[in-house]
């Protein structure tokens, strides 16, 4: 059920929302990612677009795009740093009162941060949250609201995995300024990093019911694409997150953080293998070898990803043949 949204006629008086937007050769997007935010029914929203040395149109775009939104949009521009170090020059510019995301190929439903605004104030939170949906060619996925983690217990909520995209929440600024930023250390799972240490820091969040982001996926040239370093990196973020808060994991059995950390990794490892994602199951099943996280069931799928990349593709490949 939506929120139900009180028209504000002084909408120049409502404290000011800082989306932040990096922008990496996003020239066929840029153009709707920048209107989707601009074009807010919140109304009081400035955007600060940052160019991460960008090789194709985008630069002029932006150029017009500054223009057009004289006053409300701030252009600077970095040297091809990443989205991460970028969000970060971004959030330096930042004058709201609450800050959101939205990378320049993905885009909100109009009423968006009207919706997560007035759920964040209602509810006297730091933090507000929603659903999404992935879209872009070939992509068929399901909208998709999560659970209402303020109801049950968040720690293990938020350790199960990421629990919303980059541009599904808004937060407070005073909350992205304690947590500093976004950390730069792993690029696929930044996001996760950043929403574990605001959990950290806050539980007080609510949830809109609705979907109101949408997710454009490009395939395997985006680095969530790369399963295993996706994989591998929101592991060492877990890790990172436990050995900072361990009040806040402390009533967790032993079993079941372990559970939630390294035995997702052995899950993601036969997901990839029966995906056959070889180069991800590899990598994965080595690391669970490592980790010596597996029982008697797993010993062949471990011992064979010792071997080099391309002797386990034969053995695979082999196994398939033989199935057949």
């Amino acid at each position: 059920m939506s929120i139900a949204i009180v028209p504000d006629a002084m909408s120049a008086e409502k404290q000011l929302i800082s989306v932040v937007m990096p922008c990496y050769n996003c020239a066929p997007y840029l153009a709707e990612a920048v209107g989707s935010a601009l074009r807010q029914s919140y109304g009081n929203v400035e955007l600060i677009l940052v160019d991460d040395g960008s090789t194709d149109a985008s630069p002029d775009i932006e150029a017009n795009l500054a223009e057009q939104h004289a006053g409300r949009l701030a252009l600077l521009h970095a040297p091809r740093v990443g989205p991460y170090p970028a969000r970060n020059l971004a959030l330096q510019s930042a004058r709201g009162e609450f800050v959101a995301f939205l990378d320049a190929d993905d885009s909100w439903e109009p009423t968006a941060l009207e919706q997560l605004h007035a759920a964040l104030v209602g509810a006297n939170a730091d933090l507000a949250y929603c659903g999404w949906q992935n879209v872009g060619e070939g992509m068929a996925s399901e909208p998709y609201v999560p659970p209402e983690y303020e109801k049950g217990d968040p720690v293990e909520g938020f350790m199960r995995g990421c629990p919303w995209p980059i541009h599904a929440a808004l937060t407070r600024r005073s909350v992205v300024e304690r947590l500093g930023g976004f950390s730069e250390r792993r690029f696929s799972s930044m996001d996760y990093d950043f929403w574990l240490r605001t959990l950290a820091l806050t539980r007080n969040i609510v949830r809109v019911p609705d979907v109101l982001a949408y997710y454009r996926w490009h395939g395997r040239g985006q680095i969530s694409a790369v399963k295993w370093r996706q994989v591998l990196d929101a592991l060492a973020v877990q890790q990172d997150f436990v050995r900072a808060n361990p009040q806040l994991v402390a009533h967790l059995p032993s079993h079941r953080l372990r559970e939630l950390t390294e035995g997702q990794v052995l899950r993601q490892a036969y997901r990839a293998l029966w995906k056959r994602d070889i180069a991800s199951a590899h990598k994965l099943f080595r690391h669970v070898a490592m980790a010596r996280s597996f029982g008697l069931k797993e010993v062949r799928h471990v011992l064979s990803a010792l071997l080099p990349l391309p002797a386990y593709r034969w053995l695979v490949r082999l196994a398939d043949r033989n199935d057949r």
